[in-house]
This record gives C-alpha cells, sequence and structure tokens, in this order.
C-alpha cells in the first residue's frame, strides 16, 4: 500500500471527532496532512534498527545491529552516526532518549553481552554503566519513567525475572534484590525484538509492565510502585512455543494499553497476535479484528485516545477504535514505531529502514 494511503488513513484518526468524554483530536496544524504517509529516509547503512526513541518531529535516535546508534535533529534528511566506538560486536536492541543530547543504549544477550551505556553529547562520547557479570542473566529491554528513574528487565534467573534500577538518569546501575516478583513458567521470557517488552505509559506515573512468551501462556506483569512489586496477569495472545508471544506493549496512560506479537517465524500463522486491557493490564481481551500476522511494535498516535499503529515485517496496522480491530495501511517492513508527543512518529526495521511520518 501506497504512502499516501497510509497517510490518508492517519490522518483521518487523527481528525475524528472525539467521543464524549474524551479528549479532543489535535488541532488541523498538529495532525498530518491527507497525503502524509511513511517517508523512508536515507540511513545509509543496512544494520537493523530495533531500538528506537522519538524525541520530536526533528529528533530520532535508532540503535541496531553490530553496535549501531544514529541520531537525526533534522527530521530524518540526514543521519549521523554516533556509534559507541568498540561496538561492533555488540546487538543494541533499545535506546531510550531525554533529547537530541542524552540517550541510553541497551545491548543484549548472555553475560556481559548485556551492557548499558549513555551519552550526554549526543553521542560524540559514551560511557558504559553497566556490563553484566552473571552468565545466568539476559536483559531484554530497557524503560525511564522521567529522566532519572529507569529500569532494565532480564529474562528469569533462579525462577524470577530480574530488575534492574537507575535514579540517576542511567549513570549508575543496580540489580533490585528486594523486588517482589511472581515465579516465571517454565520457558517463559522477554523478547528483545523492538525495545517495548518493558514499557511506561505515555502519560508518565509510577506504572510499569513488561511482556513475556515462550511458555505455554503469554503474561503480562504489572508495578504500581516503580518496579518494586509486581503483579502478573495472563494475555489471550498465543504462546506455547518459544517464538509466540507478547512482543510489545504500548500504553496510553495507567488504564488503556494494548499488546501486540504472534509467531516471530516467517509463513507462521499468528491469529488472536493483539490484545486490549482498559484496567491497567488487570485483564486483556482479543482484539476483535486482530493484525493478519506478527506484529513487534505498537504506539499510540499523539492527541488521540483510541488511535494507535502496529509494525511488524509484513507491514503497519491502524486501529481507531482503541485496540479492538485493525486494519493494514502499509506493508513495508519495520520492526518497531514510537511516536512523540509533539506528533511526531517513526519506524525503523531491517536493512537499515527508518521512517518518518512525513506532513506535506
Amino acid at each position: 500500500m501506497t504512502a499516501g494511503l497510509v497517510g490518508t488513513a492517519l490522518a483521518l484518526a487523527l481528525a475524528a471527532p472525539a467521543r464524549a468524554g474524551e479528549t479532543p483530536a489535535a488541532p488541523a496544524s498538529a495532525a498530518p496532512a491527507a497525503d502524509a504517509g511513511w517517508r523512508l529516509t536515507p540511513t545509509g547503512t543496512d544494520a537493523r534498527f530495533r531500538g528506537l526513541a522519538a524525541v520530536d518531529r526533528r529528533t530520532a535516535w535508532a540503535a541496531g545491529s553490530r553496535g549501531t546508534v544514529l541520531r537525526t535533529t533534522d527530521a530524518g534528511r540526514t543521519w549521523r552516526d554516533v556509534s559507541p566506538p568498540g561496538a561492533e560486536g555488540l546487538e543494541l536492541r533499545d535506546v531510550e532518549a531525554f533529547d537530541a543530547r542524552r540517550a541510553v543504549v541497551l545491548a543484549i544477550g548472555e553475560g556481559e553481552a548485556s551492557r548499558l551505556l549513555r551519552t550526554e553529547d549526543g553521542g560524540a562520547t559514551w560511557t558504559e554503566t553497566f556490563r553484566n557479570t552473571d552468565p545466568r542473566a539476559f536483559y531484554d529491554c530497557v524503560t525511564f519513567l522521567d529522566p532519572r528513574h529507569g529500569l532494565a528487565l532480564s529474562d528469569p534467573v533462579d525462577g524470577r525475572f530480574r530488575v534492574l534500577a537507575t535514579d540517576d538518569g542511567g549513570r549508575s546501575w543496580e540489580v533490585r534484590q528486594d523486588t517482589v516478583m511472581p515465579a516465571a513458567l517454565p520457558g517463559e521470557a522477554g523478547f528483545a525484538a523492538s525495545g517495548q517488552c518493558l514499557v511506561t505509559a505515555a502519560a508518565g506515573g509510577p506504572d510499569v509492565w513488561f511482556a513475556t512468551g515462550g511458555a505455554a501462556t503469554a503474561r503480562v506483569f504489572r508495578s504500581a510502585d516503580r518496579g518494586r512489586t509486581w503483579t502478573v496477569t495472563d494475555s489471550p495472545v498465543p504462546a506455547g512455543d518459544p517464538a509466540r508471544g507478547v512482543f510489545a506493549l504500548a500504553f496510553r496512560d495507567r488504564h488503556h494499553g494494548l499488546a501486540v506479537g504472534g509467531d516471530y517465524r516467517a509463513g507462521q500463522p499468528s491469529p488472536r497476535a493483539a490484545a486490549v486491557t482498559a484496567d491497567g493490564g488487570r485483564g486483556w481481551t482479543p482484539a476483535v479484528t486482530p493484525p493478519p500476522a506478527y506484529r513487534s511494535g505498537a504506539a499510540w498516535l499523539p492527541h488521540t485516545r483510541s488511535s494507535a499503529l502496529a509494525v511488524g515485517p509484513t507491514g503497519t496496522d491502524l486501529t481507531r477504535d482503541g485496540g479492538r480491530t485493525w486494519r493494514t495501511v502499509d506493508t513495508g517492513s519495520y520492526d518497531t514505531v514510537d511516536c512523540a508527543p509533539d506528533g511526531g512518529c517513526w519506524a525503523s526495521g531491517e536493512k537499515g529502514r527508518i521512517a518518518a511520518l512525513a506532513r506535506r
């Protein structure tokens, strides 16, 4: 499907009248034009970008394979390679950016392959602020509740998911020893596919969620106290295989959330690959019309209460009813998607693909 069609669908979503009791959509100046759509930007690399952070319409960061980090400050017209020196052997799967100068990236893998690095000067220099020394740990995602407080999630160690915490903006990290965490299921793990297996609400607050798969049931864990104590709920997204489960979460506020996933293997069916919650993740309802295939990333569209995007290797889907029904609006391959408060939306994926939601 063409960029014009995805743009038209997004423009209609953003311009749709709010229902009674809902926040009105953004003014026309903040909504995409009817001929807007995903605009691929020239990155000059074939790295795969599963980590993405949208700062605003002009500024975004992407983190990917071979230790690659890119940054743009001109709406994607140019990308600057700001990769950490010596990181070529690392798989960077998540990036959290506070602005055009400050960002934290996560490298995944067993043992010392899992690391966190921070920059305060737009990527000119990097500091390694955490290196995992436990061979049993494998960190999947990182998120920040505010510019000081952040969490990183490891697959289970001794039968429970492990949480790493910072209270100084990622300058230092420590394993949270007092975490109250339900036991993991046999085979249960997080997916480092889009930087969205561990998330906070777009509206802020103390709530944190993470999603799992690989076990008999795909589950969503929730904390209402910045990751100190957790509860867990089953989701209707199918699991039962190491390749299946919930791959990404997106919460508009502390109550309304989306879960997307499926089976990441090419050509494998992914029925019931999306679910919604209206009670903070205590209960989940399968989408009436889910995306037609595996989806690894999701994001709420700013200034709306019911519109969101989901992306995966076979396309982009749009919901205009809070995740109950989805329809495909683009067939380009993306792994993750992120939207900034000013309405700037970005998507990234394989073969150096990074796209911005263009407005003319």
